[in-house]
């Protein structure tokens, strides 16, 4: 199958990259910048998933290709110790929201057309627990309201898709050791990767719209 993952360059997304492409698919990376010769097993696209011009780039360089798995990874943590006081600028509610949620939105509405070409397609939006609504404990203010919206956004495309047979899956990815979640996070890239794609893997219409972590644990929303 075709997999194409946004935000693909480190982290997660090249865990996922990197593990889809040595089980023998072919799985297509987008960064906001990259070498071309990063990793031959992954064919690599300039995607700034906030704007509709580098969105519709992309979708021409694709165009008429099955997608069967979109994995929506990218995102930023912008306000990670902000204080509620005089934290929390503006400018970080319009970035954070641009790529965390409207960067989600655009690309499924860019690559709908190739998810349509695959039969039994599957949409993976990387969230966060940290967005859920019944896990309040405060703080991370932008974030939290950022994943929250993903979640609801992830939860509505579920619904929409069911007609299309597209399945959407919403997933913590735990909290992981890399540059967002600092390297006394308690979970590796290798097993947030492993995880999650064990995850996707089980994910179907029958689970539609299901808000999990890595683990398999069901989260609230």
């Amino acid at each position: 199958m075709t997999v194409l993952i946004t935000g693909a360059n480190r982290g997660i997304g090249l865990a996922l990259a990197t593990a889809y492409a040595k089980t023998g698919h072919e799985v297509i990376g987008t960064s906001r910048s990259h070498s071309p010769g990063q990793d031959a097993a992954i064919t690599w696209h300039t995607l700034h998933v906030q704007t509709p011009e580098s969105q519709a780039d992309l979708a021409k360089a694709v165009r008429g290709s099955p997608i069967s798995l979109l994995v929506c990874n990218a995102g930023v943590f912008l306000d990670r110790g902000e204080a509620l006081g005089d934290g929390f600028p503006t400018e970080q509610w319009a970035d954070t929201f641009a790529t965390n949620v409207t960067g989600v939105f655009l690309t499924v509405q860019s690559l709908l057309p190739n998810l349509r070409l695959a039969p039994s397609a599957k949409i993976a939006i990387i969230a966060s627990k940290m967005g859920s609504t019944a896990r309040a404990p405060g703080g991370s203010y932008i974030y939290r309201a950022s994943k929250a919206a993903v979640v609801n956004l992830g939860r509505n495309l579920a619904a929409d898709l069911k007609a299309d047979g597209i399945a959407v899956g919403i997933y913590h990815p735990g909290w992981v050791r890399t540059d967002m979640g600092g390297p006394a996070a308690a979970v590796s890239v290798e097993q947030s990767a492993d995880g999650l794609a064990q995850r996707i893997d089980h994910l179907s219409m029958a689970t539609t719209g299901c808000f999990e972590a890595f683990d398999g644990d069901a989260l609230p929303y």
